[in-house]
């Protein structure tokens, strides 16, 4: 890991590089990085909609809204190919102790939720002392930049931090959370004993978990609904650790979000319309039954037209060329009276004479009588002939 510090304004303050030189990487287990590969694009298609809550204190008074997106998305690459990623987008706008405040997410991710980029921008409004952070998450070859700029006032901190990729395995961002926890909400259950990988407040490198808090019955909109309660802990390894709990409808929309310790929370006003798995039903199969085409009016109609129109058809080849009549019947009468055991034979020396290919016969008698047929290959007889 690497850093860079710098500052720019009249104060200046020491800052800490994000992490310790030396120490290893905090490393996600297996059941984080299975759970991760074990995302299907079948249930993805699921969680791609947008939904608001309202930002409420802790006696009841609206103080802002919360508005997460999550859609199919384009991401244009550094060689400016676009690749199809899930696209999130989060905002919240209220105030805070009568001070306005803010945040914003805008978030690319693979299907895997493996973080393509990654733009955080939060603010508070301080009469004295306005704050206001940026964070910018990149992937750049096999590092993950992160670039942390930090306005208090007129006074700016910028710190850039590369981690290796490889040291990031199971590393759930921002915007990977919003779109696990609505995997987790369909799927009902949260990874047992999984660590993943988080960034904390610090920008620093720190484990992420999921706790399975149960099921809960709360009335929205004056309806029942069930709630899958799901906690996220980030563990920061210097500060105390933040948690935040989740109140998932069944397909995913959130309910309402705590975050423990503060006096306020964001609850859902109006119920969704639920959205379920389409279930396929089955092809359906028809019974083959016999096809009967005397008993079918217009199939018999068809057999008759057809009939008449061959009729015709052939009555009128005979009147044109009467000789075919008179052949077939000289054959006709030629085999009557002979009777031979070899019908095909006698046929083929019959009407052999007719075919003006057939060789002449010899002039004298022989022994050896020609085959009344014609050959397979007249080609390679008339080049052997040649030769």
């Amino acid at each position: 890991m690497s850093s860079k510090v710098h500052s720019t304004g009249s104060r200046t303050k020491d800052h800490q590089p994000s992490g310790v030189e030396g120490l290893p990487f905090p490393e996600a287990n297996a059941e984080a990085i299975n759970f991760l590969s074990s995302l299907e694009y079948e249930e993805l298609q699921l969680l791609f909609f947008s939904e608001t809550l309202a930002m409420v204190s802790d006696t009841g008074e609206p103080q802002g809204e919360l508005t997460i997106e999550v859609q199919r998305g384009k991401y244009q690459e550094k060689l400016g190919l676009l690749t199809s990623c899930i696209f999130v987008h989060a905002f919240t706008q209220g105030f805070l102790d009568k001070m306005l405040c803010g945040n914003s997410l805008l978030g690319h991710l693979s299907e895997k939720l493996e973080l393509m980029e990654q733009h955080s921008h939060e603010f508070i409004k301080f009469l004295i002392l306005p704050m206001e952070r940026k964070t910018r998450l990149l992937k750049e070859d096999d590092q993950l930049a992160v670039t942390r700029s930090i306005k208090e006032g007129e006074e700016v901190k910028t710190a850039v931090t590369s981690f290796p990729w490889s040291s990031i395995k199971g590393f759930v961002s921002e915007a990977a959370n919003l779109v696990l926890l609505r995997v987790m909400a369909w799927r009902r259950m949260v990874p047992s004993n999984a660590r993943f990988l988080a960034l904390d407040t610090e920008g620093k490198l720190c484990y992420s978990t999921y706790q399975d808090l149960g099921f809960q019955t709360i009335e929205v909109d004056q309806k029942q609904a069930e709630v899958f309660i799901v906690e996220q802990t980030v563990h920061s390894e210097e500060g105390i650790p933040m948690s935040c709990q989740y109140y998932l409808l069944s397909d995913g929309h959130l309910a309402r979000r705590i975050q423990v310790g503060s006096p306020g929370c964001c609850v859902i006003t109006k119920m969704p319309i639920l959205r379920e798995v389409d279930e396929i039903e089955p092809r359906p199969v028809f019974e083959k039954k016999p096809l009967v085409w005397e008993e079918d009016m217009e199939l018999y109609t068809k057999f008759l037209e057809r009939k008449e129109e061959l009729r015709l058809g052939h009555a009128s080849y005979l009147r044109q060329h009467p000789e075919a009549h008179a052949l077939i019947s000289d054959f006709l009468l030629f085999l009557l009276l002979r009777q031979p055991e070899d019908v095909v034979t006698f046929a083929a020396e019959f009407f052999g004479p007719f075919d003006p290919r057939r060789p002449s016969s010899p002039g004298l008698g022989s022994s050896n009588r020609p085959s009344p047929f014609r050959s397979l290959e007249p080609d390679e007889e008339a080049g052997s002939g040649a030769g």
